[in-house]
């Protein structure tokens, strides 16, 4: 794919001709959400750390860039905080034609399926649409938790050399926490806040999407999870494109109510070097994971695309010791067994 162009600011919106002709669709309803929730949760984020222009608290830099062959993004990162080490929030609204590799690493099972129904040949190119917003914030104190959150909505036409076929779309994302020490308090809090969002959809929703991202975010050659989980789902096309919508703009927007009581209760806790060590193992942890499964940085990757918004999910600092084990009743260790046996908190 075409690389990025910078620019100086942020267009109105990515979508030009034909993509934007229709302010009500659902590509363009999703973008103005996602760009909504980028300003809001990089504005809570500037007040929680008390960065402002006048005292030279930390603050977002915004990046924006366009592709020439359609859309583009904004990432908007924050480091070095008082209150946070690193926070990223980054929106992508990108199109045109992608190429089967990266197809298959967003639709392995679909794009399987068509190989197998087309005797084992490969499809062409294929013309797409995708949308997303992707966060991850790293406090700096060890007691604070991290949390990712991602919700993206993507389009398929037919790929080239198969034309007339139904146009696909779905949903996908999910909201999740990584602390490095287990405090009840704040894990409950999370797990209720994005119950409550599935419970007003369907009651199914949040233990499905719980064990999904139970499953999603494990580190294979670990035998671990990154952490204590959330929701996560994809493919999601199984209700209507409307309700859907709202699904995913609902768990969106439940990221600060579910994330900042945590940090301001956590943020001032005293901790020692042996805290922060702990805490940069764990990072470690998430780095294997995110370079090695992550579906998103795979599909970012085998797109060609913006290298800096694809890896900022990255922390800051990070560590990895030679065959570190926790003593046993620790509470390292009882972080560590949590994400081997996965716990229902609710």
């Amino acid at each position: 794919m075409e690389g990025e162009t910078p620019e100086p600011a942020a267009p109105a919106t990515f979508l030009r001709g034909e993509e934007g002709a229709s302010p009500e669709s659902a590509r363009a309803r999703f973008e103005r959400m996602i760009r909504r929730v980028q300003a809001n949760v990089c504005a809570e984020l500037e007040a929680v750390e008390g960065g402002t222009s006048n005292n030279g608290g930390a603050l977002f830099r915004e990046d924006a860039w366009t592709r020439p062959g359609g859309g583009g993004g904004i990432s908007r990162v924050l480091q070095g905080g008082r209150v946070f080490e690193k926070a990223a929030v980054n929106v992508s609204v990108v199109y045109g034609v992608m190429p089967p590799g990266a197809y298959r690493a967003a639709r392995p099972e679909v794009a399987a399926a068509a190989a197998a129904a087309a005797g084992g040949e490969k499809a062409g190119p294929v013309p797409f649409f995708a949308a997303g917003i992707s966060s991850v914030i790293h406090p700096v104190n060890p007691f604070a938790p991290t949390v990712h959150f991602n919700y993206r909505y993507f389009e398929t036409e037919a790929p080239k050399d198969a034309p007339g076929a139904p146009r696909q779309w779905w949903f996908g994302g999910g909201t999740d926490l990584t602390p490095s020490y287990i405090i009840e308090e704040d894990v409950k809090h999370f797990h209720s806040v994005q119950k409550q969002v599935c419970d007003n959809y369907d009651t199914s929703f949040y233990p499905r999407f719980k064990k999904w991202c139970d499953d999603y975010f494990y580190i294979k050659h670990r035998g671990e999870r990154r952490g204590v989980g959330g929701i996560f789902f994809d493919d999601l096309n199984d209700y209507d494109q409307e309700t859907l919508l709202h699904f995913a703009t609902d768990c969106a927007d439940s990221v600060l109510p579910a994330y900042i009581p945590i940090i301001e209760r956590r943020k001032d806790t005293l901790f020692t070097e042996e805290h922060k060590a702990w805490q940069q193992l764990r990072r470690g942890r998430y780095v294997e994971f995110n370079l090695v499964y992550d579906r998103g940085t795979t599909f970012g990757l085998k797109t060609g695309g913006r290298i800096e918004s694809i890896l900022v999910s990255l922390p800051l600092t990070a560590r990895w010791e030679y065959d570190h084990k926790p003593e046993v009743g620790s509470e390292e260790w009882k972080l560590l067994d949590t994400c081997i046996n996965p716990r229902e908190w609710l």
